[in-house]
């Protein structure tokens, strides 16, 4: 799963990266309340931590501004403040769930397990043509069914929540692959490659359209 995290302390943030990577999540770090934003807006993710205290813009209007432009994802708010208030003003502003600074490590991680289990719960599958894309078994269906590989099932997630744009090589790989990957260009290349492949083995009304230069979309088989 994907995660943005948003905290402008550089060591804490760090530290919490680590860890989550350690607990099998891919993770983006913005160090400000904009670039977080910026972030939401530009790519999936299947949650989002923000620090309420953070410059440029706070936390809770981020959440504000990201439930306003009609972007879902569930976002946890960390604050060191334990005012009841504060609280409330952030989930009125849309957050799904709080957690108070200093926290352990083992709260954390249970609160984003449920916090991404009722995103799971809410988003099933994915559809588009004749095809759907099951978000607990990682299939691809259409007049047959194929298994995904992990990395061929955000590709396919993020082109279908992207149906309607043309999307760059660099942008799919920042937001499959995530900004710290050691992993090259023409990886995505590969991976498109073979996801078509699936696509055609089962039938599927839609294929993958490569852009020479600028990128890919999905594209119905006319």
């Amino acid at each position: 799963m994907k995660l943005l995290l948003a905290e402008d302390e550089r060591d804490l943030a760090e530290a919490i990266r680590r860890v989550l990577e350690y607990n099998k999540y891919d993770v983006d770090i913005a160090y400000d309340g904009e670039e977080a934003l910026e972030l939401l807006k530009n790519f999936a993710y299947d949650g989002a931590i923000l620090d309420i205290m953070m410059p440029r813009v706070d936390g809770v209007s981020v959440v504000r501004k990201t439930r306003e432009l009609g972007i879902s994802v569930p976002i946890m708010l960390l604050t060191a403040k334990a005012e009841i208030d504060d609280k409330v003003l952030g989930l009125d502003a849309g957050a799904d769930d709080y957690l108070t600074k200093p926290f352990v490590i083992k709260e954390l991680l249970a609160r984003i397990r449920a916090l991404t289990r009722r995103k799971s719960e809410i988003y099933e599958t994915y559809t588009i043509g004749n095809m759907v894309l099951d978000h607990q078994t990682f299939e691809l269906r259409a007049r047959d069914k194929i298994q995904l590989t992990g990395k061929e099932y955000k590709l396919m997630e993020h082109l279908i929540r992207n149906k309607n744009q043309l999307l760059s090589t660099e942008k799919i790989m920042e937001s499959v692959w995530g900004f710290n990957s050691d992993a090259e260009i023409n990886v995505v290349w590969v991976f498109v490659s073979s996801l078509r492949k699936k696509m055609e083995k089962i039938g599927a009304n839609y294929t993958i359209r490569a852009i020479r230069g600028v990128g890919y979309r999905l594209e119905e088989i006319k």
